[in-house]
């Protein structure tokens, strides 16, 4: 799968962050949430983002 970077809340790499995929989706880097009490199948996993993230990616185009 082919990333291109969207936008993030840092530079570094290590910070939350939206891709695009090579297929046409959104890939989501950020905190692994682990108390949420859902019962997701084990291929997924749930990470949280700020909320601005979206509305940066959303306000400049990019999605």
């Amino acid at each position: 799968m082919k990333l291109t970077r969207l936008v993030g809340s840092c530079d570094e790499g290590e910070c939350p962050t939206l891709y695009l995929t090579d297929r046409g989706t959104l890939a989501v880097q950020g905190e692994h949430v682990t108390e949420h009490g859902l019962r997701l199948p084990a291929h997924e996993k749930l990470v949280e983002i700020p909320v601005e993230l979206i509305r940066k990616a959303i306000r400049d185009n990019l999605i």
